[in-house]
């Protein structure tokens, strides 16, 4: 029997913890009844009582488990951690706490991974957001969609299922900022979407505020796009010539019409705030692709685990395996009635049919 692991980001939800869990049994219970399953909560250290109510369905069901993150580490980081480290199972469904992407949907992520799949994800056509900030999503999208050297999925912020030979590759990168829309978009196999209509948060308001859409906006750009940097280095090179022009027009000009032609200091303050507006924001576009540079240098880890919830069955159990291996190896070991003859062969077998 395959399993799927869902693994849900958690920040503020208290709300939503218990609507969530009777959300995604029902899934399974009525639909996916040829699946095992296992939901992970995933608490990013929320100053609300949502880790109390994670608590809560964990004692109810021990197919819910709970991670508390020992500090707050931020939305990709808590994101990112939750996908490539948590579900064990052969796929893993992303879904977040505050309900906006509809846990229902499920059947047909799982149709499309069936189908051959690596990488199912959903994307939004509408969306009950608040209509400014959605407009400025889209033309995120389209802004670095048109600069970056990936093709982006738009309007997908993470909801989908992942095969675990894609997880597997996740694991494989050490970014401690990562940017999951482009690592999807860049790495993903045999990627599927599915359309679908974003809810309202069920929290009642976002927790991204303009300062962490903006960050998360510049984890993409300086991640994923070159062109900013070349457009500074011809920009300032075509200004550069055009000053160069207008300062030979404008001595040119004063030679031939000495006593007439005026030279004011208007037109050299403009020029000067000019060029200088242009080096500040060419400036501050290079700033942010070094602190990027430096934070990706530190590798550091990307989430703190603080306390587990019902992971300790799992650990129990790989404990016994590895102690009965122990004991077969320990056995073997002091054995010495065997033929050495047969003991070469078995072992020049093994190795061959491993190499």
């Amino acid at each position: 029997m395959k399993k799927i692991s869902v693994v849900i980001p958690c920040y503020n939800d208290s709300k939503s913890i218990q609507n969530m869990r009777d959300r995604l049994t029902s899934v399974f219970s009525e639909k996916l009844t040829a699946y095992d399953y296992e939901i992970i909560f995933v608490d990013d250290h929320s100053p609300d009582n949502t880790w109390d109510k994670i608590r809560e369905v964990c004692a109810q069901d021990t197919k819910c488990k709970g991670v508390r993150n020992a500090k707050n580490f931020g939305f990709s980081r808590n994101v990112f951690a939750c996908l490539k480290d948590y579900g064990d199972g052969d796929a893993v469904f992303m879904l977040f706490g505050d309900l906006q992407d509809p846990p229902e949907n499920l059947p047909l992520f799982v149709e499309k991974w069936e189908q051959g799949s690596k990488v199912v994800v959903g994307q939004k056509l509408k969306s009950k957001e608040n209509r400014f900030i959605y407009s400025l999503r889209t033309l995120y999208y389209k802004i670095i969609g048109t600069f970056s050297q990936v093709s982006q999925v738009q309007h997908f912020n993470g909801y989908g299922l992942y095969d675990r030979c894609f997880i597997e590759v996740m694991q494989k990168i050490q970014d401690p900022m990562p940017y999951l829309k482009g690592i999807v978009s860049e790495f993903a196999m045999d990627m599927s979407i599915v359309n679908y209509e974003q809810f309202q948060s069920e929290r009642g308001k976002s927790n991204a505020n303009f300062a962490k859409n903006y960050d998360l906006a510049m984890q993409g750009i300086t991640a994923y796009t070159k062109t900013f940097m070349r457009m500074a280095t011809f920009v300032g090179a075509i200004l550069g010539i055009i000053s160069v022009i207008m300062a030979i027009v404008v001595f040119v000009l004063k030679i031939i019409n000495w006593d007439t032609y005026p030279i004011g200091t208007p037109s050299l303050l403009i020029g000067v705030f000019l060029i200088g507006a242009v080096q500040l924001f060419f400036l501050g576009i290079m700033g942010e692709y070094i602190l990027s540079i430096n934070t990706r240098s530190l590798n550091r880890p990307i989430v703190v685990v603080g306390e587990k919830l019902n992971f300790e069955r799992e650990n129990k159990n790989e404990l016994k395996d590895t102690e009965a291996v122990e004991i077969v190896q320990r056995e073997t070991t002091e054995y010495d009635g065997s033929d050495p003859v047969v003991d070469s062969g078995k072992e020049q077998e093994s190795e061959s049919i491993c190499s």
